[in-house]
């Protein structure tokens, strides 16, 4: 998933290609917005060039921003983003499948206030009411034994967790995990992680990469069984024979919104389990109903996972993550002193069990299901229309569109989906971008996302590809 400056980086042929198509501009009768009752407030703040700047300056080099000009975006209500100068945009990525009720939903928000009111911070040494509240909530929502929560931060932190939980549980050190998975960027889960782009040249430790069951362009097609061979094939020539565990999103997030072949879980936790392993689902981004026909990535493969790991939408925007697992397996942890500063925070569990609410207040599940049809049908006929898209692929509201400039030959269209992302912005669509090659767009919006809103994406991406 690089930024456009890494791909006009790449050749002096794709840049004057970028800068050929963006030239071109648009035909006529540019798509709409759909109505929104919201009136931003006027911004007198820093500006984005400035902004832009002190970021250089005072930020992380390794930092990188969407956009020739990057956004800079002040305010957000529901499923739009208002930029600066007041301009409204189709938050289609949801602060990367992070927003799930909505920007600045008023249930959230005031949960957030009223606990910051009464009591920023307290740590697990001391008891509160809104860390128990939340765990009993999140614990109704696991199928099985999954009963036993453990909040962090983030994401990363729950899939170290997961790891630890895996390898002390088991006695065993070598995890397996897929290729075109993300996992985190700490030293820990980069190992797990198994796209370059994100991964740096330090130690790994006994961390075994299989090849991804992706029905586009995997080797076995949607043949869940070859796939699942290779699992096993690995643990007899590549391991001492026992695994501490596997862990697989059940729709690669970064690497492309890829879903997993149908069956593959299934017959991946059954090889793991017996090798001694345990089996992590990791749910940061395709957990609570996003997927429309189930709550749980994994509840579309027909299996209960050992362990599970969330975060981006359990908050809504909050830094929060947890893992959730067996009291079995979570007794490990009480070997030694097992401890997280912020996790379960009394503002963040307050936030957080009002996410959950919200979900299931406002049928957003069902939502999901209703608003992704729609929206997959439309993207399958501009399929038929535009020899660009190679795939459409997903469900509910975790969609990819993947571009290629060969449809049998699978060629990634680098270049061009640059342009079509600028195009795209332009016209007030902002999506994600995902794949090794940066060819995917990833179209993850707010739960709060319309049918509307689904054709104004649709007719905006039919217009910016019938301009190149």
């Amino acid at each position: 998933m690089l930024p456009l400056r890494g791909l006009l980086r790449r050749s002096s042929r794709s840049e004057a290609l970028i800068r050929r198509l963006l030239g071109r501009g648009f035909a006529s009768s540019a798509p709409s917005l759909p109505p929104f009752d919201h009136q931003p407030r006027p911004y007198k703040g820093m500006l984005a060039e400035e902004v832009l700047q002190k970021r250089k300056k005072f930020l992380g080099p390794s930092l990188f921003y969407y956009y020739q000009k990057p956004l800079n975006i002040v305010e957000g209500k529901m499923q739009y983003l208002y930029d600066e100068t007041g301009k409204r945009y189709l938050d289609a990525f949801a602060g990367i499948v992070t927003v799930s009720c909505g920007h600045c939903h008023p249930d959230v928000v005031n949960a957030v206030l009223e606990q910051t009111k009464l009591l920023q911070h307290t740590t697990t040494i001391y008891l509160h009411h809104a860390i128990v509240e939340f765990a009993e909530a999140l614990a109704s929502k696991m199928p099985g034994n999954l009963k036993v929560v453990y909040f962090v931060n983030s994401g990363t932190e729950a899939n170290e967790l997961a790891m630890l939980l895996a390898r002390l549980y088991t006695g065993n050190l070598g995890m397996i995990a897929l290729r075109n998975a993300y996992h985190g960027g700490s030293a820990g889960t980069i190992g797990l992680t198994a796209l370059h782009t994100w991964k740096y040249p330090i130690p790994q430790g006994e961390i075994h990469h299989v090849m991804n069951p992706d029905p586009y362009r995997g080797a076995f097609g949607t043949d869940a069984a070859g796939y699942a061979r290779e699992i096993q094939d690995h643990i007899n020539y590549g391991t001492s024979g026992n695994v501490a565990g596997f862990i697989a999103e059940t729709f690669q997030g970064v690497g492309g919104a890829v879903e997993l072949a149908p069956g593959y879980l299934k017959l991946a936790y059954d090889i793991v389990r017996k090798s001694g392993g345990v089996c992590i689902a990791d749910e940061v981004q395709s957990g609570f109903g996003r997927t429309g026909s189930h709550y749980w990535g994994f509840e579309t493969q027909g299996v209960i996972p050992d362990i599970v790991t969330m975060a981006k939408g359990i908050g809504n925007g909050l830094p929060l993550g947890a893992v959730v697992t067996t009291p079995e397996i979570a007794n490990v942890l009480s070997q030694k002193i097992q401890f997280n500063t912020f996790g379960g925070n009394p503002v963040c569990s307050a936030g957080g069990l009002a996410v959950l609410n919200v979900l299931d207040k406002e049928k957003r599940q069902a939502h999901c299901t209703n608003v992704g049809s729609h929206l997959i049908e439309r993207l399958r006929n501009l399929q038929q229309k535009h020899d660009i898209i190679g795939d459409v692929r997903g469900r509910g509201l975790m969609l990819g569109v993947e571009l290629v400039t060969d449809r049998k030959e699978k060629t990634p269209a680098k270049a061009e989906t640059a342009v079509l992302f600028e195009k795209l912005k332009d016209l007030g669509v902002l999506l994600g971008k995902g794949g090794l090659q940066g060819n995917v767009f990833r179209i993850k919006p707010p739960m709060c996302f319309t049918k509307e809103d689904a054709d104004f994406l649709a007719d905006a991406l039919d217009y910016a590809i019938s301009g190149i």
